[in-house]
């Protein structure tokens, strides 16, 4: 019997005005923290339009890089359908399959008979608690002459991904209930401050 891994996550979303007190909060509640600069390339099927129309979602690739180290590849992602609300009402859980590209992710994608759908660059902070990570960052647009990131304005939205660090395992030993509540202690310690929630992606 093949088991999946998983993504248990939360999400939410906050303005530049809080950026102070949400940041002190967090890393009062965290073990280290570190800046994030990544860059993210969206994939998908080179007949997704025609699986659609046939009543199947494709399944997307996504390659993403940390730019803040030098020595970092590309990992190359694949998240698929989240199990139900009624499964888990609390938080997105979603079977996820990773793994490390060496030299072009790009091109192996594309042999993969995938197209690239879009680039965004995220550039904030990742913090770590226990098999947790919790991004905020805010999404940089690409310049379309230089394809390089463009800093986001000051009043642009800062989102925030509250998440297993690395793929689990629903095992007896580590149950994905024990990374659903990791996730909820997270969403109880931001009460009032941040809103953070199950969302369907």
């Amino acid at each position: 019997m093949t088991t999946h891994f998983y993504e248990v996550a939360l999400f939410g979303e906050f303005f530049s005005r809080d950026l102070k007190s949400i940041l002190n909060r967090v890393t009062l509640h965290s073990e280290s923290s570190q800046p994030m600069h990544s860059c993210e390339i969206l994939f998908e099927p080179v007949d997704a339009q025609h699986q659609r129309d046939q009543g199947q979602e494709p399944i997307v690739l996504r390659t993403k890089k940390e730019l803040t180290d030098p020595d970092a590849g590309w990992i190359l992602y694949s998240y698929l359908k989240p199990e139900s609300v009624r499964a888990h009402p609390e938080a997105t859980v979603r079977p996820w399959a990773t793994c490390q590209v060496v030299g072009d992710a790009l091109g192996f994608a594309s042999a993969l008979g995938y197209n690239k759908r879009s680039q965004i660059y995220k550039r904030g902070f990742v913090f770590r608690r226990g098999a947790l990570a919790i991004q905020m960052f805010q999404q940089e647009q690409v310049d379309p002459k230089t394809q390089q990131p463009v800093p986001a304005h000051a009043d642009t939205l800062w989102e925030v991904e509250v998440k297993t660090a690395n793929p689990i395992r629903n095992t007896r030993e580590t149950p994905i209930s024990q990374y659903i509540d990791a996730v909820l202690e997270v969403q109880l310690l931001m009460k009032g401050l941040l809103d953070l929630r199950r969302q369907d992606v």
